[in-house]
């Protein structure tokens, strides 16, 4: 049977002390990566009147590429590029952070219920200083089996491709599923595969996921079911992220060095529109922008993907 490892999400406070929680399943201690999925929050259904909503003041990002996918409410996207977007409900943006960018991101006075994820991709080495960039994206939604839709945010699957950039072999998609119903992911041979189950429950590869909770296998093309009250999931997949890199902070490096120097350059900026960052205009929150925290008293070690399964066997029995 195919070894499915099972992420149970934690609890994180995200911006400040009116925070709002999100539950994050990566990074782990168990694993770091999804392809090149490094960082996964999922929240909601949230109150906005009861949680105040998002307000993330601007903050910065290198060597990585953040991916916004709503189920409910709007989000307004700012950054340092002069970029200004609502992120929608079946609508992805895509901001490649490259060699440097900041954004803001504030839920809209007209959204009452906030639920969604934000997603991280780690960039390889050879494009980690790519010029940064804004894409946006509605994909269409796909009838692919009995009783199962789907939208392509990222990458290619059942005939479907969504046109924003990656640099790397990579698949995001929204899927949602009838009871009972199900469907083969045939991914492309190699890809690890994660699932993550926002409402109702699933089957992937004949193990059960409740919700929040997200199960990988590697080098597979597993097939996927709901339970009795059908299901909404993420499928993310993506070849083996093969680089060990530095994640800190909102920064990711391929050193200890490289990270203290996006930190330093941060700092440095406070207050000025020019350098590595930039500005954001028209942002009107609580704070102007959110300082970068001390950084640890001991060098940030780089670290490869720890914890991924193994690819499938004969032998051994699959995680619940």
């Amino acid at each position: 049977m195919v070894e499915v490892q099972v992420l149970r999400p934690r609890e994180v406070p995200l911006g400040g002390p009116r925070a709002m929680t999100v539950r994050r399943t990566l990074p782990s201690r168990e694993r770091s990566f999804v392809g090149a999925w490094c960082f996964l929050d999922h929240y909601g259904p949230d109150d906005v009147a009861a949680t105040g909503g998002m307000d993330v003041a601007p903050h910065p990002h290198c060597g990585l590429a953040t991916v916004s996918w709503l189920f409910s409410g709007e989000v307004e996207h700012r950054d340092s590029l002069g970029t200004v977007a609502t992120v929608r409900p079946g609508e992805v943006n895509l901001m490649t952070a490259g060699r440097g960018i900041s954004h803001s991101e504030v839920s809209t006075p007209g959204t009452s219920v906030l639920h969604g994820a934000q997603l991280w991709v780690v960039l390889p080495t050879a494009a980690a200083g790519v010029e940064p960039r804004f894409e946006h994206h509605a994909p269409p939604v796909v009838e692919v089996a009995e009783g199962v839709r789907a939208q392509v945010f990222v990458g290619s699957l059942w005939g479907s491709q969504s046109p924003v950039s990656v640099e790397t072999p990579l698949l995001g998609a929204e899927v949602v599923l009838a009871p009972g119903a199900s469907v083969e992911l045939s991914v492309p041979p190699g890809y690890e595969v994660g699932v993550l189950v926002d409402t109702g429950t699933a089957t992937f590869a004949g193990c059960h996921l409740g919700a929040a909770e997200l199960g990988v296998v590697a080098q597979a093309a597993p097939v996927l079911a709901a339970g009795p009250a059908g299901a909404r999931v993420l499928v993310l997949g993506g070849e083996p992220f093969g680089e060990e890199v530095v994640m800190w902070w909102n920064f990711v490096g391929a050193s200890h060095d490289d990270v203290a120097a996006a930190r330093e350059a941060w700092e440095a900026e406070a207050g000025t529109d020019a350098g590595r960052f930039g500005s954001v205009d028209g942002y009107e929150g609580r704070t102007p922008r959110i300082p970068a925290p001390a950084l640890p008293g001991v060098r940030l070690r780089p670290r490869g993907n720890r914890g991924a399964p193994h690819p499938p066997t004969t032998e051994a029995p699959a995680m619940s």
